[in-house]
C-alpha cells in the first residue's frame, strides 16, 4: 500500500527503517562512533535501498525541506540524520539563501564527522558555488565562532573544487588554523591540500615548505604526492 506524505512524513520514515533494525550492527556502529549515537544498525547499501523504496511510495515535500530535515535531525537513530542530510543535498536545484541556516544548524547539531564531512563538502560546496557572494560573510562568522566542526567545514567546503579552487582563500583559511591542537582541524587542512595537490601539486608542496604545519597536516598534505611519486619510481625502475 503507498503511504500518502504529510505532516507525519518524518515519522513515516521512521516506523518504515524500524522492522530493518539490527541490534549487532547497530552496537557496532554505536561503539565506532563512541558510543555517542543510536542507530537501528541498517548498513550504507541496504539504508540507500530502502531510502529509494520509501521515496518512491513517499515523495519527499521539496517545499518543506526546512521543517522536514529539523524533524529527522531529532531522532535518535543515526541513519535518519543520514537520510535527511542526503534529501539535503538532493534538493540543491532548489537551494534559496535561505538553505544556508540549515545547513548551519545541521553542522552545529549532533556534530560529528560523519554528517559534517558530507554537509561541508557536498552541500556547502554546492550552495556557496550558487551563492558565492555569501562565501566571505560565512568564512568570517564561522571561523570567528569557535566551534571546530564550523571551521572545519571553511576548510573543506572547497574540497571538491578543483581548478576552481580559491587558493588565496584556502591557503588564509590554513594559516589561521594551523596552530589549533584539535585533531579534527589538523586533520581536515591536511586532507584538503591532499586533495587541492591532485589539482596544484606545485602550490601544495611549496605551501607545505614554507608554513609551520602541524605534523599531522604536513604529513597527510603530502600523502597523495609521495605515493604517486613512490608509483612514479617503481614504473620508472621497472621500465
Amino acid at each position: 500500500m503507498i503511504m500518502k506524505a504529510n505532516k507525519n512524513w518524518s515519522a513515516l520514515l521512521s516506523t518504515f527503517l524500524q522492522p530493518h533494525s539490527d541490534k549487532e550492527n547497530a552496537q557496532k556502529m554505536k561503539d565506532y562512533m563512541r558510543g555517542q549515537f543510536e542507530y537501528f544498525g541498517i548498513k550504507a547499501p541496504l539504508r540507500s535501498s530502502l531510502q529509494k523504496e520509501f521515496l518512491a511510495k513517499n515523495p519527499f515535500p521539496l517545499e518543506d525541506r526546512h521543517h522536514i530535515i529539523k524533524e529527522l535531525w531529532q531522532f535518535p537513530e543515526r541513519e535518519i540524520q543520514y537520510i535527511a542530510m542526503d534529501l539535503h543535498f538532493r534538493s540543491r536545484k532548489a537551494f534559496s539563501p535561505e538553505d544556508l541556516s540549515l545547513i548551519e544548524y545541521c553542522i552545529t547539531e549532533k556534530s560529528w564527522w560523519d554528517t559534517v564531512d558530507f554537509i561541508a563538502a557536498k552541500t556547502l560546496g554546492e550552495y556557496l558555488k550558487q551563492y558565492p557572494e555569501a562565501i566571505k560573510e560565512v568564512c568570517d562568522r564561522w571561523m570567528d565562532s569557535g566551534n571546530i566542526w564550523l571551521q572545519r567545514s571553511c576548510l573543506l567546503f572547497q574540497l571538491k573544487y578543483k581548478q576552481k579552487t580559491d587558493i588565496d582563500l584556502l591557503f588564509r583559511l590554513i594559516r589561521e588554523l594551523m596552530h589549533e591542537k584539535e585533531f579534527f582541524i589538523r586533520k581536515a587542512i591536511g586532507w584538503v591540500l591532499r586533495e587541492y595537490s591532485k589539482t596544484d601539486a606545485k602550490a601544495v608542496q611549496e605551501f607545505v615548505a614554507k608554513e609551520p604545519l602541524q605534523p599531522l597536516s604536513s604529513k597527510e598534505a603530502l600523502g597523495w604526492l609521495r605515493k604517486r611519486q613512490g608509483n612514479d619510481k617503481i614504473l620508472n625502475h621497472q621500465a
